[in-house]
């Protein structure tokens, strides 16, 4: 058999069109070419974050999800990994993961790895104080009104990504909706929205079937009722953290032989981190290669830090919380990690470098009420 050649990565555009510019460009009044007209001149704006909402899925469904088709704007990319822990603390903070330091989902952590949605570590039973784990304020360090799901209101990872912003919990989607009407005939100039459903669908049922079209129909209707709740001077903006990759039960890996090389894992499904014995890093990354090669990027910590993957300068934190090497699929498959093998349960995955996990919505439109 020929040796396959992989396609070509989707590198983040960070400092650019990407999802970390969004919230400096919005506080910051600033008017880069990739941010939607609507957003000039609104008295305030909502940032709404729909979960696992790619800008394939969007674009391959337009009759789905008329109300976001029908927004102004385009494509932009999300970070690397693409992943939500990641990527809603650089939307939040306006910085990569390279100076955050949140690497992906599981991340490792003083000598124990640190499951960041959770907020649970491998081996203490008492969290980390999420100061440590992210030491950047959010929303440039001015005040911000978030509107997202009662559960999280306490969580260790809304205090890591959000600190100590005014939180206002929603139970149901149509109280999100009642929350962002009041908001927007308030004084708030800026509020930040998050919407889990289309991510939950797509891990639970995958990307083939009328679970997920169903609820790509749900968010774009609600989003339909927020555009209705809101007034003609305030701009809703769209985006997402990452998109999908459908991984079905067969695309599962774990890994065998390269197992004997490898310390623990961390990481994320599709860009699962290895971290060596000490000592071990090149023979891990040899054997990682010779496994994982036709299935995914294999990068060495070196190849991932210096060339930018995870954004400029990378903080010592970062350093340190990247595996020796790391597995970045681009077949539709992903890596179990031993410590979490439920993972395996999850149909859709994300975390890589393909387009259809990178490229995200950054759409906008005013208000219709």
């Amino acid at each position: 058999m020929p040796p396959v050649t992989p396609p070509e990565p989707t590198r983040a555009a960070y400092g650019g069109a990407c999802v970390a510019s969004i919230v400096p460009a919005l506080l910051r009044k600033a008017e880069p070419a990739w941010l939607p007209a609507p957003v000039a001149g609104a008295r305030a704006v909502v940032l709404l974050v729909l979960d696992g909402l790619g800008w394939d899925a969007l674009g391959a469904r337009p009759d789905t999800m008329p109300n976001l088709t029908a927004m102004a704007g385009g494509p932009v990319t999300t970070v690397v990994p693409s992943t939500t822990a990641a990527a809603l603390t650089s939307i939040t903070t306006g910085l990569p993961p390279s100076v955050h330091g949140v690497v992906g989902f599981r991340v490792a952590l003083d000598g124990d790895v640190l499951n960041v949605l959770g907020f649970q570590l491998a081996k203490s039973k008492r969290p980390p104080d999420p100061f440590t784990v992210q030491r950047h304020p959010p929303f440039l360090g001015r005040p911000a009104v978030v509107v997202s799901g009662a559960a999280y209101r306490d969580s260790g990872f809304t205090k890591t990504h959000m600190r100590d912003a005014r939180y206002v919990g929603y139970r149901a989607d149509s109280t999100l909706v009642e929350h962002l009407r009041t908001l927007g005939r308030g004084d708030a100039p800026f509020v930040y929205a998050y919407y889990p459903g289309i991510d939950e669908v797509a891990h639970a049922y995958g990307l083939h079937d009328g679970y997920y079209a169903a609820e790509l129909h749900a968010a774009d209707r609600l989003v339909g009722e927020i555009l209705d709740a809101l007034p003609d001077d305030v701009a809703l903006v769209v985006t997402a953290d990452h998109g999908q990759d459908h991984v079905g039960p067969d695309g599962w890996r774990t890994l065998g032989d390269v197992a004997d090389y490898t310390a623990f894992g961390s990481g994320d499904a599709r860009f699962r981190y290895l971290h060596a014995p000490r000592g071990g890093g090149a023979e891990l990354v040899e054997a990682a290669r010779d496994t994982f090669g036709p299935e995914a990027w294999v990068l060495s910590r070196e190849e991932l830090l210096d060339e930018g993957w995870l954004g400029p300068d990378p903080s010592p934190a970062t350093r340190r919380r990247v595996g020796d090497v790391v597995l970045a699929a681009h077949a539709g498959v992903a890596f179990v990690d031993p410590a979490m093998p439920r993972e395996a349960h999850l149909v859709s995955a994300h975390g890589s470098l393909t387009q259809a996990e990178m490229l995200v919505p950054c759409v906008a439109a005013r208000g219709r009420g």
